[in-house]
């Protein structure tokens, strides 16, 4: 992802990241200055500076002549951040009670969709998290293991690759390839594949028998292992 549209992630027009990013660049400049560096219209440059002001991502510099300047980027983000922490507080409290959850299923496609699925069911774990994942996939979600670690929750993880986490029970077996399989407090499963971006699919579900499926397959798997090394 180019910076311009990461930029955009934190509430930017186009314009308004392309002027942020030559400010960062060349410093405290006029509007006439960043209209000659970036080649925007002095029209749309002037919308784009007032637009970062208003969201706290530059300064405006009276004097003779106005010059703005960036705010730094840890300093706007952090804001951005904080402001929607603020809303999805008080969107939380304003929304109406949820139904009861489905025990049907759900498909969950593309790559980010899935790991932060994968993610959101790591963080609502109570008890115990049996996962299977190849080792990229593993070391995306290593910080959401050690946090459940740290909680006292029980962490079993089959993986294709040596692996070592202080705190978790791990098993190595070359079985996994790019499957995912996510049993949360024996309640909830996330099971499918990662492939290319728009390939990829995994289910979700709550549906008892299709849990109980899944944490017996996971069971015989561990089981086998242990044989394995024992022979």
């Amino acid at each position: 992802m180019e910076l311009i549209e990461q930029l955009t992630a934190f509430g930017l027009t186009r314009q308004e990241a392309t002027i942020y990013i030559t400010l960062q660049t060349d410093g405290e400049l006029t509007g006439y200055e960043v209209a000659k560096l970036t080649g925007i219209s002095r029209s749309n440059t002037y919308t784009a500076l007032a637009g970062l002001v208003d969201k706290g991502a530059a300064y405006a510099m009276e004097g003779t002549v106005t010059k703005y300047t960036p705010v730094k980027f840890e300093e706007f983000s952090s804001n951005f951040i904080r402001k929607l922490e603020m809303i999805q507080k008080e969107i939380i409290l304003k929304l109406p009670a949820r139904k009861k959850e489905t025990d049907g299923y759900i498909t969950i496609k593309g790559d980010q969709h899935i790991l932060n699925k994968l993610k959101n069911m790591l963080l609502e774990a109570e008890y115990r998290i049996y996962t299977s994942v190849p080792m990229d996939i593993l070391k995306l979600i290593e910080e959401d293991l050690i946090t459940l670690i740290n909680r006292n929750i029980k962490v079993v993880i089959l993986t294709d690759q040596p692996y070592n986490l202080d705190g978790a029970i791990i098993y190595y077996t070359k079985n996994i390839t790019n499957q995912i399989r996510l049993i949360v407090d024996s309640i909830k499963v996330l099971t499918g594949e990662i492939e290319e971006m728009q390939d990829s699919t995994c289910l979700y579900s709550k549906n008892r028998n299709l849990v109980n499926i899944f944490k017996e397959m996971l069971q015989n798997e561990i089981t086998l292992i242990e044989l394995t090394k024992t022979n």
